[in-house]
């Protein structure tokens, strides 16, 4: 009888794994069909997967090096560098992101972060800001620190993410120095076949700031 009862406890514990391992294995696939660089939370998968099972799929595929947990709560499928021969740092944006989705806010990035992001600014800076509807929030990550700063959201309601970029990003350069960047150094961090879209977007902006958008897209439309 003991030996039978031992039988059936190691097939549970075995169904149970193999359970844990299909999970897992499921979560790696959602993870890796959004590609290398997306951060993520275990509410992204609560709608498929109760959340334990998402939390114990996450740590194992933490354990077993196929993501890496970037703080508290939050990991990252990272992007690996052939020259540098390691893993490159965490993106703050998707980072950004990711806790919007976990805690429902709404955020846009601070002019310096959406001057980054169009590659406007090389140099990322020591502590990267967005501004948000939920609370003061600063997370470290690595050798910057992320910040949320509670806020009254301007110029957000735009249907295109670009929208928002562009408009945080022109508005940190100003009207005289925003004059004085070539054109076409923009141009190449945006998706030009969206210029109709984001004109369209963009009407109820400040005039000289849309007065730029129209010309940056419109060789474009």
């Amino acid at each position: 009888m003991q030996i039978l009862e031992k039988q059936v406890l190691f097939s549970r514990k075995n169904q149970r794994g193999n359970r844990v391992k299909s999970i897992a294995s499921k979560v790696l696939s959602r993870i890796y069909g959004r590609g290398k660089g997306w951060a993520f939370s275990s509410n992204d998968f609560v709608t498929e997967f109760n959340r334990n099972q998402v939390d114990n799929a996450l740590s194992d595929l933490t354990k077993d090096g196929k993501i890496r947990r970037v703080c508290r709560g939050i990991y990252d499928y990272p992007k690996y560098s052939v020259l540098l021969k390691q893993q490159l740092s965490p993106d703050f944006d998707q980072v950004a992101q990711a806790l919007a989705r976990k805690f429902n806010w709404r955020i846009q990035p601070s002019g310096d972060a959406a001057l980054n992001l169009l590659g406007l600014s090389t140099q990322v800076p020591g502590r990267i800001v967005y501004l948000s509807d939920g609370p003061n929030r600063k997370y470290s990550l690595g050798s910057y620190t992320l910040e949320f700063k509670k806020s009254a959201l301007k110029d957000v309601g735009f249907k295109h993410k670009e929208s928002e970029l562009v408009v945080q990003a022109i508005k940190a350069l100003g009207k005289d120095q925003a004059s004085k960047i070539p054109i076409e150094n923009i141009r190449k961090q945006l998706d030009m076949s969206k210029g109709k879209q984001i004109i369209k977007d963009t009407k109820s902006v400040t005039s000289w700031i849309y007065d730029y958008i129209k010309q940056i897209y419109t060789e474009h439309t």
